[in-house]
């Protein structure tokens, strides 16, 4: 029998073990979750551009006897699963006690947080930190409309930790020219949650054309990127809010940057001392008496 984790986590699990077809039509399940599963096998395999066969099989890794029994688990699973923005708050209201905001947004976060924790595969996170770490290889660093914050956040500290990382601007127009500098070998840092981005896709794309490896930090329903990167990392964001929360993001952010700062350390520690006395120099920051 399947495990008794939601079918979108069930997809997410799997994907590392995934043959190419069978990876590109789960991530096309969970573009697209839980509607493009909900029609007949024949037009879910169109729409991801596979193969019946590959549907079934697909399917048959997750547990389930065939098509029919998969999808009988989805429909059960639809109404608690398929909530639009503007829905979320009513549900929040109608499935928690009635307590404050504030509660009841921590309690939300904290829940992401362990379950983002729980769920992230600990060889998957030590090999992206372990590409990060690499000092033969570039960094650049990609977000969208919200998550480009998070990506200049990364890239700030990561400058310290070691030279070569590029935060790709927030104007689009400007990614073509800044990939003319990206060869084979470097890693592009991908972050990408609901709504997903088609310019953030289409240069995840691009770099992984041009030879790049490709990390991706995505929510639990898994950008379209997802195609194109060598390790996937997915965090739950769901909020009592009409925007989803960007908490997990960043906590699996700074940890990414605590492991890459353990494995360089040898070098860190001297741009750390070195940054100081410039800073010391400059007199950027305010002394205390």
């Amino acid at each position: 029998m399947p495990d008794p984790a939601t079918l979108d986590d069930q997809l997410r699990a799997v994907l590392p073990d995934l043959t190419r077809a069978e990876r590109q039509l789960a991530t096309h399940i969970l573009s697209h979750y839980p509607v493009a599963a909900l029609g007949s096998i024949t037009v879910l395999a169109q729409a991801a551009m596979v193969s019946t066969p590959t549907v079934v099989r697909l399917v048959q890794k997750l547990g389930y006897k065939g098509y029919p029994h998969y999808q009988r688990t989805l429909r059960a699973e639809v109404e608690a699963m398929l909530v639009s923005p503007l829905a979320k708050p009513d549900r929040w209201r109608g499935g928690v006690p009635d307590t404050h905001i504030l509660n009841r947004f921590a309690d939300a976060v904290i829940a992401n947080l362990q379950q983002t924790m729980g769920q992230i595969d600990p060889a998957e996170f030590d090999a992206a930190a372990a590409l990060l770490a690499d000092p033969d290889r570039r960094i650049f660093a990609i977000g969208g409309r919200i998550t480009h914050a998070i990506a200049d956040y990364f890239v700030t500290l990561m400058k310290v930790i070691r030279p070569e990382v590029t935060l790709m601007s927030d104007m689009s127009n400007t990614w073509p020219p800044a990939m003319l500098d990206m060869k084979a070998g470097d890693v592009m840092l991908v972050f990408d949650i609901r709504r997903y981005e088609n310019a953030v896709l289409q240069m995840a794309e691009m770099a992984k054309e041009q030879g790049a490896e490709i990390i991706l930090i995505t929510d639990r329903w898994v950008s379209p990127a997802a195609v194109h990167a060598r390790h996937t990392l997915a965090c739950h964001v769901e909020a009592p809010s009409a925007w989803d929360s960007n908490v997990a993001l960043m906590v699996l952010v700074e940890t990414l940057l605590s492991a890459v700062q353990s494995l360089t350390w040898e070098t860190t520690e001297v741009r750390l001392k070195r940054l100081e006395d410039l800073y010391a120099r400059t007199r950027f920051f305010r002394r205390y008496r």
